[in-house]
Parts: structure tokens; C-alpha cells; sequence
């Protein structure tokens, strides 16, 4: 006789591989992202929380003068997508379900660029890997029908104005950590939770 399959294992089955694939960007070739810029030079932010492995590498623009926030005449004018760096898509890679605030990245590796919505700026986690970040025409290379999801940043101003970018990764206590971004007079950051993937078993 066959074993009887309940209708709920099914749907949980389907529900756990519909998850998985969401990290549908390429494995990434650090060393490929790592190629050094003197103006902008190659930065890995990393951390292990929750017993999970996360890495961010970008590389890192200096302010040199300019407005890089704030108003049509800055570098980054509000209203449009920065990409979050130079050179290549700064990249996001994580061995564990990312939770910010109930929005969920799955174990994979990611593109992040910033929606700059006049001092409400939001994190784009984007599927796409390997893409340079921007186009030809100075437009950024973030694909809108590729985007998993969007995440509202805490915004603040630094003690000091930071000339270099700085992107971090720092746990805050067990299973949860902070994600954060300061350059020129900006800082924004959001928290999240390294949750168990789904249908792997918590040892």
C-alpha cells in the first residue's frame, strides 16, 4: 500500500521549494568583485549571526568635495536609485533567511541598491548578480521586475560626516543583527533577524 500524502505536507513542500528559489542570483566570485580602484576600493562587511554566515561587498566612493545627498544638484538627487557604491552592484551574500520586519531575503546572493525617497530611503534587494552598477548612460542597473523586496531604512544624521562609504554588518544579540550605511551626512540602517530556513530542522 501507498503511504497516504495529507494535502498539508504537499502545500508545505511546494511553500519550502517556492523559498529557495527566490535567491535566484549566481553564486558571486568575491575575487572578481574584490579588483582594486584606487578612487573607490573593493570593502567586505561580514558577520555570522544567528550561526549563519552574511557578507556584503561594495566598493567604497569618497565624498572629495562634493553634495552627494540632498537636492537636484547632488551626486545622488533625491527620488532616483543609487547603487549603493561603485564599480560592480554591490552584492549581499547570506547562508541564512534574512527577516526585516516580515520582509524575507532566503539564503542566496543579492544585489542591493538604495531608493532615495527624500529622507525615506529604502533598501532594494534585488535577484540580479554579476551586473555592473549602472548603465552607459549614468542610469542604475536595477531591474524593478527582478526585486524581491523593499525595506524601509531608519534614517539619522552621524556624529561626523563620514567621507568614505561604510556599509556594516554587526550582530546585536543572538539571532539578530543590524544592517547599516553611512556616507557624507547620512546614515540609515535596519535591523533584522536570522530566521531557521524553512524546512531545514533546527539543530
Amino acid at each position: 500500500m501507498r503511504p497516504i500524502v495529507t494535502c498539508a505536507f504537499v502545500a508545505a513542500a511546494m511553500l519550502a521549494l517556492a523559498v529557495a528559489g527566490l535567491g535566484q542570483g549566481q553564486p558571486v566570485d568575491k575575487s572578481k568583485l574584490m579588483k582594486n580602484n584606487p578612487q573607490s576600493p573593493p570593502k567586505e562587511a561580514s558577520a555570522t549571526i544567528g550561526g549563519k554566515q552574511l557578507w556584503i561587498v561594495y566598493h567604497a566612493p569618497s565624498v572629495r568635495g562634493r553634495k552627494i545627498f540632498g537636492g537636484a544638484d547632488a551626486l545622488q538627487p533625491d527620488d532616483t536609485t543609487w547603487r549603493l557604491g561603485a564599480d560592480y552592484a554591490t552584492v549581499l551574500h547570506t547562508d541564512g533567511t534574512l527577516d526585516f520586519n516580515g520582509k524575507t531575503v532566503p539564503p542566496g546572493d543579492y544585489s542591493l541598491y538604495i531608493a532615495l525617497d527624500k529622507g525615506k530611503w529604502q533598501l532594494i534587494v534585488n535577484t540580479q548578480t554579476g551586473q555592473w552598477g549602472i548603465n552607459m548612460d549614468g542610469s542604475t542597473t536595477d531591474n524593478p521586475a527582478k526585486d524581491l523586496v523593499h525595506i524601509p531604512l531608519t534614517m539619522s544624521k552621524p556624529s561626523a560626516p563620514a567621507e568614505q562609504l561604510k556599509i556594516s554588518l554587526t550582530g546585536t544579540g543572538g539571532d539578530k543583527g543590524k544592517l547599516e550605511i553611512a556616507w557624507a551626512d547620512v546614515d540609515a540602517a535596519a535591523p533584522f533577524i536570522v530566521r531557521p530556513v524553512l524546512g531545514v530542522p533546527v539543530k
